[in-house]
């Protein structure tokens, strides 16, 4: 018998609901408050990683951090200056 973090009770339940639980396909790796009602906040959803800005003045920004969501490449470290795609829903 194999150990988990809920013991034999948490074991027997695994078992009953028929094993294996898949891994969450949308988590928030970090958030940080920036002011009383603004917060940035870091989250993963399918393996993507977006940057999540929120404010009391308007609907939340969402920055994707992997090239292929922004569409774009990278800035160089030579002073190029490309923006990446800012989306909004």
């Amino acid at each position: 018998m194999t150990e988990s973090s809920g013991g034999l009770a948490g074991w027997l339940f695994e078992k009953l609901r028929g094993g294996h639980v898949a891994p969450p396909r949308l988590a928030v790796v970090e958030r940080v408050a920036l002011a009383p009602r603004q917060s940035l906040a870091l989250v993963e959803a399918d393996g993507r990683r977006l940057l999540v800005a929120t404010s009391a003045d308007g609907g939340p920004a969402f920055y994707p951090l992997d090239q292929r969501a922004a569409g774009t490449a990278p800035a160089s470290a030579g002073g190029s200056s490309h923006r990446r795609a800012r989306v909004s829903w």
